[in-house]
């Protein structure tokens, strides 16, 4: 369950790398969702598998 999590998350980050670079406005939503997304994964680790 760790590996696949793992393999995303880089993935996941290059994705939104190059949004920003592309559109910096989009820097605010995904910081956002990112954290909201943590938030939830933290509060309730079974939704993660």
């Amino acid at each position: 369950m760790h590996i696949s999590q793992l393999a995303l998350t880089p993935l996941i980050s290059l994705i939104a790398g190059v949004l920003i670079l592309i559109m910096p406005r989009l820097l605010n939503y995904i910081v956002a969702l990112y954290l909201i997304v943590v938030g939830l994964l933290g509060l309730f680790p079974h939704l993660a598998s």
